[in-house]
């Protein structure tokens, strides 16, 4: 009998199988199918779709096509390898699209996903200019209302001369003192002026 096993009932324990510890990451699994970065593949399709886009790679398409129906036309029969239906050909381009179709809209689904990440950044960036607007719109208003009940010079400068008009009528109505001290009861207009 092994070690780890016990006996119950005079039968034999079955062996355990290991516990798996729940606190560590399980061991990869084995894929079938290869593993690839998509970042990787998704930059590698925008670049095909890229120059799939531009001019110089229907320059140069036109320019093989050209020098294949040129050379499959007019080299000797033993070198041509494509006869005059150029089904070769064809079967090339055939290639050639069914693989620029999906390149293409990989590459357009990608721009879709950024453009949807930039227009919602757009959107909380004009929600906080919004909301930075309103506050300074509040602020603004608050600093109105505000001024309304201070000061200004214009008020001040009026109130001034309403004051020196005051004074000057009291000066007319009320000697100063220096004539009122020349006068015998002085010390009577003092104590009126004192109260």
């Amino acid at each position: 009998m092994a070690p780890g096993e016990r006996e119950r009932d005079g039968r034999p324990e079955p062996p355990r199988s290991p516990r798996f510890r729940l606190d560590l990451p399980r061991p990869p699994r084995r894929k079938l199918l290869p593993e690839y970065d998509p970042e990787a593949f998704g930059r590698l399709s925008e670049r095909i779709a890229r120059f799939l886009g531009t001019g110089r790679f229907i320059v140069w398409m036109t320019v093989i096509i050209i020098a294949w129906v040129v050379w499959n036309v007019s080299a000797p029969v033993h070198l041509r390898f494509d006869q005059y239906p150029f089904i070769f050909l064809t079967l090339m381009l055939s290639l050639q699209a069914s693989y620029a179709a999906p390149l293409i809209l990989l590459a357009q689904n990608r721009q879709d996903d950024r453009d949807k990440v930039n227009l919602e950044q757009d959107r909380k960036q004009n929600e906080r200019s919004i909301a930075d607007t309103e506050y300074l719109s509040r602020e603004v208003a608050a600093l109105r209302i505000g001024l309304g009940e201070v000061a200004t010079r214009d008020w001040i400068r009026s109130e001034l001369q309403d004051l020196l008009k005051e004074l000057e009528d009291h000066r007319v109505t009320f000697p100063t003192h220096s004539s009122v001290r020349s006068s015998p009861d002085s010390a009577h207009v003092r104590d009126v002026d004192d109260r």
